[in-house]
């Protein structure tokens, strides 16, 4: 597993400074573009909530992504975060020298 040594760019952050920044966007005007609750994305773009399928797809659809972009910083924090976590884990299973 390779070892990741900075924590990656969470979606909020991405969402607050890759979009809302540059289009000159409010919380507020993105959430109604949207049609959500502007606590959702006040929690996304604050950390405090992770970016779900659903929220995936609008995203995509309102700023002109793909929910895989989104989905893929999320998994790239979940995936850091978890291996902040977990210690003591297994060594990969080799093959070579087992009869089969």
């Amino acid at each position: 597993m390779r070892k990741m040594t900075r924590k990656p760019t969470s979606p909020g952050e991405i969402l607050k400074e890759e979009f809302l920044a540059p289009l000159g966007l409010t919380q507020k005007e993105l959430a109604d573009h949207m049609v959500c609750d502007l606590k959702v994305i006040n929690r996304i773009v604050n950390g405090r909530s992770k970016v779900t399928a659903k929220m995936a797809v609008k995203l995509a659809a309102g700023l002109g992504t793909t929910p895989e972009f989104w989905l893929n910083a999320q998994q790239a924090v979940d995936l850091y975060e978890a291996s902040r976590h977990l210690k003591n884990l297994p060594h990969a299973l080799s093959r070579v020298g087992r009869s089969a």
